[in-house]
């Protein structure tokens, strides 16, 4: 029962995060248990047609793998191509790469289908087991694609290109990533490449830059990169 408990609060404390609905609920949720729940549940979240998707987001916080057995399932009973990529991506979520990837590739093998998005699954993937001459491969298949621009796709494939002593063309496809009010995890991650590659000058603009737009963050986005925000500063104050 208790660990029922902390999976209702939990989901309750996602939806509210990602519905952004009032400040207050954060202390029904948390001070009043499940009769809190409850009192979100019905007031915020419920209708006939969500309670089924409640009550799998809940099992699936106290059993991870639930999703993906039962993915592997409906695979089985319908091999199809969207099918294959919902169980995919499942893997990913619970870091399961090396499931994931096999059927990112089966899934590639249909030229029918737009395969944009697999592909730039695949590359996370592979990126995370440290596979980079798989990430630059697959990457350079969607060069290209108006998409891959400016994307954290870009970013995992200069990244790899570090990883592979690329650096001239690491530094090219990181800067790509260096785009205001957006992807402050990885411009700090580019602010310490260019840190190492004695840019000094370059890190401090892009550190300096992410320590002002911090400050018109909303609250809910200061809280998720608090951090970043946090190792900015540390940064900073290390390179004066």
């Amino acid at each position: 029962m208790y660990y029922l408990i902390i999976a209702l609060q939990v989901y309750c404390l996602y939806h509210l995060y990602t519905n952004r609905n009032a400040y207050y609920w954060w202390f029904v949720i948390l001070f009043l248990g499940p009769i809190g729940c409850a009192i979100y549940l019905i007031t915020q979240v419920y209708n006939k047609p969500d309670a089924e998707k409640i009550t799998s987001n809940i099992a699936q916080v106290i059993n991870p793998t639930k999703k993906v057995k039962d993915l592997k399932k409906r695979l089985e009973f319908s091999d199809t191509y969207q099918n294959r990529l919902n169980l995919a991506d499942a893997y990913l979520d619970i870091k399961d790469y090396n499931n994931a990837i096999p059927q990112y590739l089966e899934a590639l093998e249909d030229n029918s289908q737009n395969n944009l998005y697999a592909t730039r699954q695949l590359i996370e993937a592979y990126f995370n087991i440290e596979d980079f001459d798989k990430v630059v491969f697959y990457a350079e298949k969607i060069n290209n694609h108006p998409e891959y621009k400016k994307s954290r796709t870009q970013f995992l494939y200069g990244l790899a290109l570090e990883q592979l002593g690329k650096m001239e063309d690491a530094e090219t496809n990181l800067r790509q990533i260096d785009v205001r009010y957006s992807f402050y995890d990885e411009r700090l991650v580019l602010a310490k490449f260019l840190i190492n590659i004695k840019k000094i000058e370059d890190a401090k603009e892009i550190l300096n830059d992410i320590s002002t737009e911090s400050s018109h963050m909303t609250k809910t986005n200061q809280r998720i990169y608090r951090a970043t925000i946090l190792e900015v500063g540390k940064l900073l104050k290390a390179l004066d």
